[in-house]
């Protein structure tokens, strides 16, 4: 792990980009990369040679919509147990979080995969239990393991808001505030979908991709790559994390999810309705599927905000300022008292600008 994190090795990666004199900007689709960035201080030194890299939309949990968290409340209010990984437990809605739910005597569960909440389901035959699935097309191949072997018992659902990465990259297009001239795409994401599937957006757009790692050097050498293509006018999907991503991603796992979940229609945080960008059950999986399920109670879910007043987890997720540009960034927004889910994922762009940054709050 340490040669991905040499000194020597960093500064002859930053001279290199020094030289080609550049003046770009890159979006990174991925909170991991955030992490990196402020961790180790790569924003400074890349802004030293042309190089500044905005916030993207990439932390599953930011994304997740207020209304996705209000269901899951509603749900959990109304006899059934909920489970979900921890982040999403603290994301703050006009109509609470899931911990506001616990506290007040609902059954809601933290767990640590799709499996831990089968278990549990099997635990309590006589009481529905749904899994909320978040993540990109990471994590969908695992949610979807279960219900494909069709291990599930008859009281456990899924009410699914995992989300696909390339619908987001043509919406930030689309939406035009942004000047984007390449990007750092989530290594994480391609181990699964590998390569060709970004290769649309370059061939259409004009813009050059990298697939990065998440240590220091694998950042330093996707943004040297990117800045290669631009110097040489060209726009391609390069591939920097060769250690882990094949051009075919892994097939068992992309078969898996696609003979699991169809592509639909779905707003992010932060955005418009995006076409083809989430992933819900195919109907043959409709037994355990949560919005079919308990489509009754789902329909008592109440209506909320997107966003606190005052509160642009939006704006940062669309790369339009930096987390510390919100007004209520370390003031009333701080990770113990999150005003949005930027400040709650630890892969969350605010949440890292506040434990991490150069400005300890």
């Amino acid at each position: 792990m340490f040669k991905y994190r040499d000194e020597q090795t960093a500064k002859k990666i930053l001279e290199r980009i020094g030289e080609m004199d550049m003046d770009v900007r890159f979006m990174h689709i991925c909170g991991t990369h955030q992490d990196t960035i402020v961790r180790f201080g790569l924003e400074e030194m890349l802004a030293d040679v042309g190089v500044h890299i905005a916030q993207g939309p990439g932390c599953p949990v930011c994304v997740t919509t207020s209304r996705e968290v209000a269901d899951a409340i509603t749900l959990a209010r109304n006899g059934v147990t909920v489970t979900a990984f921890g982040d999403l437990m603290r994301v703050p809605t006009t109509a609470g979080s899931l911990f506001d739910a616990k506290a007040d005597g609902a059954d809601v569960r933290i767990v640590y995969s799709i499996d831990d909440a089968v278990q549990m389901a099997r635990d309590q035959p006589d009481k529905p239990l749904v899994f909320v699935g978040v993540g990109f097309e990471t994590t969908a191949p695992s949610t979807a393991v279960p219900l494909h072997k069709d291990d599930c018992p008859e009281n456990f659902s899924v009410y699914s808001c995992h989300r696909i990465c390339p619908p987001i990259i043509q919406a930030l297009f689309d939406l035009g505030e942004n000047r984007i001239d390449g990007f750092i795409m989530p290594g994480h994401v391609a181990v699964i979908t590998g390569t060709g599937m970004f290769q649309p957006i370059s061939e259409v757009h004009k813009v050059p991709q990298v697939i990065a790692g998440f240590e220091p050097l694998d950042v330093l050498m996707s943004c040297y790559m990117l800045c290669k293509q631009l110097k040489e006018g060209r726009h391609e999907v390069e591939n920097e994390y060769t250690r882990l991503v094949r051009p075919e991603g892994n097939p068992t796992a992309l078969k898996l999810m696609w003979d699991t979940f169809e592509p639909v229609d779905r707003s992010w945080r932060g955005f418009p309705v995006i076409k083809k960008s989430a992933l819900a059950l195919k109907p043959q999986f409709q037994d355990h599927d949560a919005t079919k399920v308990h489509e009754d109670i789902l329909k008592l879910a109440p209506q909320v905000d997107e966003e606190a007043k005052g509160c642009r987890c939006g704006d940062v997720l669309r790369g339009l300022i930096r987390s510390e540009e919100c007004p209520m960034f370390g003031k009333v927004c701080k990770p113990m008292n999150p005003m949005g889910p930027c400040m709650v994922s630890a892969e969350g762009n605010c949440s890292i600008a506040f434990r991490l940054g150069p400005k300890r709050y």
